[in-house]
């Protein structure tokens, strides 16, 4: 068996790029002579432990490769190279050399913190590859030389043939050879949320869906049921798993809307800055002032104009925002997760553990010519049965006792409870059969007494063939052959039919009626199982120990009902979606699972009836059709990880932003390439949460709408921000220009123009970028990604504002030039006059700047009282510069007068009194005419 005539990696082509070679084989579509036959290998032998180690070397061990990524010395100094902290580290080095330590240290500060937040956050996001390596078993059992031999996972090779039993991880994607009552958890690789049923003798299309493949099994998936050998056909990169780490290792990572909007403002504001002080100093220089003292006052006010408080507030409007968030239970892993939350328009929304909740409930329960509604959500054991609308239960209907006894005890499920609704139940075993143990445990005590004590005296175990499963049991009210399965299965095994607890021979206007009963259930994607019974004698009991159980077990049946279970929509789901909606966001439902599965949670959670779009279709689209297609459609179906992937970058080159919400490995490529990807921390992988933004710690689809709130909340601070910055800085510069220009004095020196700059830009900026979110926030449709952050008329205000607080700050200074004593005293006087203008006309303006809308400046004065606190301490600072003698020989000030204080508010305050008259006259004016209509 020479490894060298095997199928190679380089022989096969690859798909964009990325996909391994080995899968592009489809050995589903093979005969089991024809796969043995391609991969050398006799089953009953296996390979020989010489041969292992040949393929061992021929296609290494069975990991995942990972691309070397940037070490962390690496990861590190690229922090630094953001252009924004490019102009920081400037403006620091030029605050030291003008003797100010104190602003250049908290400057230096702000990169600092800045550049660890990065680090941190993309050293974590590099361990998500680590992440999917933990998803392969530590060992494995195989057949090597004709004998059972527990080997390394990683030892693994192509042709080896796995011994597979329930509970085990499936160590690499394999063919089965023989399988007995063999159900697969593929959840991680499909979306699906029940277990799929194997079957060796299946043989597909080659372009079978990869969760219709009966007679493979794939790496990272759970044997929950029976036991199987099977023969690995990929290992390593070559497997379905592999195929998403290529896909992980080649998602890119994008600068989000908030940092490529900071970058043009930092661009926008150097280049302000440096056409400031060339003007500034080449008109002092003209005009005779001394070329130091020119160089000094321009660079002063190019440092000033540098919002370096800009990235300080940004990062703590972002923290503060995270840790309410995780109040939440949202854990952002990236801080600007959740501003680009804020303007996102899509959601790709996982269906199951995402909007369903990943647990199997039994929702109805169909007897005789009735059906019985079962409450209660998930595995915990509460709720109740409703028969038209009126409360019932097995103590007082026999036809509900029996159905849930057969559930009950028809089982090989357990689960675990804590007690704590809060806390997920521990499920072992086949999650249908979990179901119908939780919902004959909502029976009541005298019930599950009953299951309790039964003890089971044989049976004859499901089997995909027959699929049915048989038990021979002993209760109270005597021995009972117990079958539940599939409808036509068991129906077809029943020649009686039990109603309101009499036994009636069954006529073929009940099985008529049944059937429909499960077309309906199936045309609400519930999944049916029938439930049946008869009286056991001593023959059944011996039986079920023999080669031939269920023949003699599922005869002459008595039919009780149909047992219909879903995957429940979570119950908040539906106002998320609604709400969301409301805000201009689209919920798209983009999952593994079956297709009329899709379209039924669709519906019921209110995103549309209508056909869910399936990955095979998307195959046969190309780009145009597929942009179409994600833009009209809004349920996809049976897609693979890489038909996800297509979905987000097709919704991403139309300028939508996109979260993509995911629990399992196969969502993983997606949530790492949509603009915020989104895990779930309960049911989710850890390979899913390493690649993700943000995690939902309660795994609720609400949350996300919370996020969101809180990330256009965000926004608008940040806006408030920069139009509050940017108009006070605008005035200091237009102020210092426009004295320049008429050659006056200058009104401000360099020291208060940086003492300016560290009252109005530090405690109050900071307190404005912590504003709560406005009330009407989630009422907005979602701001576009391209939108700069000057668009809806901030420029006109900035520059307006900006000209109004240059004015008064002239204003001030001429007439202090003018009632002044004259000579450097006089000079001082106007300049203090100015000083103090400037820095009341801003600490009033941050007011204003709270809402874009309104600008009452007392309008929810006391919604920020740390703004109220910033400001107050802010004027102290600036009193103290007067006051204080130190300060006031520092900054060249004399004491004010009540008088010349009254003139300050006055000259400072004006503007926004003006304003503020003019907003109320014209709401006043707006409501008369409104009542006039009336």
């Amino acid at each position: 068996m020479a490894g060298r005539s095997l199928p190679r990696p380089s022989q096969f082509v690859n798909v964009d790029g990325v996909t391994p070679a080995l899968m592009r084989v489809p050995w589903h579509s093979f005969d089991l002579e024809q796969a043995l036959a391609k991969l050398q290998v006799s089953p009953k032998v296996g390979l020989s432990d010489a041969e292992a180690k040949k393929r061992l070397r021929t296609y290494g061990p069975n990991k995942l490769e990972e691309r070397p990524g940037p070490g962390p010395l690496a990861l590190l100094l690229k922090q630094f190279g953001d252009f924004m902290v490019a102009v920081l580290a400037f403006a620091a080095a030029v605050s030291f050399l003008l003797g100010e330590r104190i602003d250049a240290l908290a400057i230096f500060s702000i990169v600092a913190l800045n550049a660890l937040f990065g680090f941190v956050q993309e050293y974590r996001a590099e361990r998500s590859l680590a992440a999917l390596k933990e998803m392969t078993a530590p060992l494995t059992t195989v057949r090597r030389g004709g004998r059972a031999k527990s080997i390394r996972a990683a030892d693994v090779v192509p042709g080896d043939v796995l011994l597979l039993k329930e509970g085990d991880r499936v160590p690499a994607d394999a063919r089965i050879l023989s399988q007995a009552s063999l159900a697969v958890d593929e959840s991680p690789l499909t979306g699906e949320s029940v277990p799929v049923n194997k079957d060796a003798g299946w043989v597909g299309a080659p372009d079978a869906p990869l969760g219709d493949r009966r007679n493979m099994l794939y790496m990272g998936t759970s044997i929950v049921r029976g036991r199987a050998e099977a023969v690995a056909v990929a290992t390593a990169m070559g497997t379905e798993i592999g195929e998403i780490a290529a896909l992980i290792d080649g998602a890119e990572d994008e600068k989000t809307p908030l940092q490529r909007r900071l970058e043009q403002v930092g661009r926008l504001l150097v280049a302000c800055c440096l056409g400031i002080v060339g003007l500034v100093f080449a008109l002092g220089v003209l005009q005779g002032a001394p070329l130091y003292s020119m160089f000094l006052t321009g660079v002063s006010l190019a440092v000033a104009a540098i919002p370096e408080g800009l990235p300080a507030v940004v990062t703590i409007a972002l923290t503060l925002g995270v840790q309410r968030m995780i109040r939440r239970n949202a854990i952002v892993r990236r801080l600007p997760a959740v501003e680009t939350l804020g303007c996102a328009t899509v959601i790709c929304s996982d269906k199951t553990g995402t909007l369903t909740q990943n647990q199997m409930t039994v929702t109805r329960i169909l007897l005789a010519g009735r059906n019985v509604d079962v409450t209660g959500n998930g595995y915990q054991p509460a709720g109740e049965f409703l028969d038209a609308g009126r409360m019932t239960g097995p103590d007082a209907d026999p036809d509900l006792r029996m159905a849930l006894l057969i559930g009950g005890l028809c089982n090989d499920a357990s689960v675990e409870w804590t007690g704590r609704r809060s806390d997920a139940p521990r499920v072992l075993g086949d999650p249908t059969e979990a179901a119908l143990l939780v919902c004959a445990q909502k029976g009541g005590p005298e019930l599950k007494s009953d299951l309790a004590a039964a003890d089971r005296l044989g049976e004859a175990p499901f089997d995909s063939d027959r699929k049915r499963m048989s038990v021979v049991v002993r209760v109270r009210a005597g021995k009972f052959v117990l079958v539940k399965g599939a409808p036509d299965a068991v129906v077809a095994r029943c020649s009686r039919i039990q109603r309101g607890g009499r036994i009636l021979p069954m006529e073929a206007a009940d099985r008529g009626r049944i059937a429909k009963a499960v077309d309906a259930c199936a045309g609400d994607a519930l999944r049916v199982l029938a439930l049946a019974y008869r009286k056991a004698g001593e023959d059944d009991e011996r039986a079920a120990s023999g080669p031939r159980a269920a023949d003699v077990l599922e005869r002459d049946l008595i039919f009780v009902g149909l047992a219909a279970m879903m995957d429940p929509p979570r119950p908040e789901a539906a106002r998320a979606i609604l709400l969301a909606r409301r805000a201009g966001i689209e919920t798209k439902v983009v999952t593994g699972d079956h297709p009329r599965t899709a379209e039924a949670i669709a519906a019921r959670l209110g995103i549309g009836r209508e056909r869910a779009v399936t990955g095979a279709e998307l195959d046969a689209m190309d780009d145009e059709e597929l942009k179409r297609a994600v833009r009209e459609s809004r349920v996809f179906a049976r897609v693979s990880p890489r038909h996800k992937l297509r979905i987000v970058r097709a919704l991403k080159a139309q300028g939508e932003i996109v979260a993509m919400t995911g629990d399992g490995v196969n969502d993983a490529p997606a949530v790492k390439e949509a603009d915020i990807g989104i895990a779930m921390g309960r049911s989710g992988t850890d390979v899913t949460r390493e690649a993700s933004s943000m995690v939902l710690a309660d795994d609720n689809f609400a949350t996300i709408v919370a996020a969101i709130e809180e990330g256009r909340g965000i926004y608008d601070n940040i806006r408030k921000f920069i139009r509050y910055l940017l108009a006070s800085n605008t005035g200091e510069a237009l102020a210092m220009f426009a004295a320049a220009l008429l050659g006056w004095p200058l009104p401000l020196l360099p020291m208060q123009i940086l003492w300016v700059n560290l009252v109005t830009d530090g405690l109050p900026a900071i307190a404005l970028g912590v504003d709560p979110p406005d009330k009407n926030v989630l009422s907005r449709p979602p701001r576009k990604a391209n939108e700069g952050v000057f668009t809806r008329g901030l420029h006109i205000k900035i520059a307006v504002r900006g000209c109004l607080i240059a004015a008064c700050t002239l204003a001030a200074f001429a007439l202090g030039l003018w009632t002044g004593p004259g000579g450097e005293r006089g000079i001082a006087y106007a300049r203090t006059l100015a000083f103090c203008t400037l820095v009341a006309s801003q600490l009033i303006y941050v007011f204003q700047c709270r809402h874009e809308h309104n600008p009452l400046p007392l309008s929810g004065l006391l919604e920020n009282r740390w703004l109220v606190l910033a400001a107050c301490a802010s004027f102290l600072m600036q009193l103290a510069s007067i006051y204080w003698p130190p300060f006031a020989r520092l900054f060249d000030t004399v004491p004010l007068s009540l008088a010349d204080w009254i003139l300050v508010l006055a000259l400072s305050g004006w503007s926004q009194a003006l304003e503020t008259a003019l907003v109320a006259f014209r709401r006043a004016a707006a409501k008369r005419i409104s009542l006039l209509r009336v």
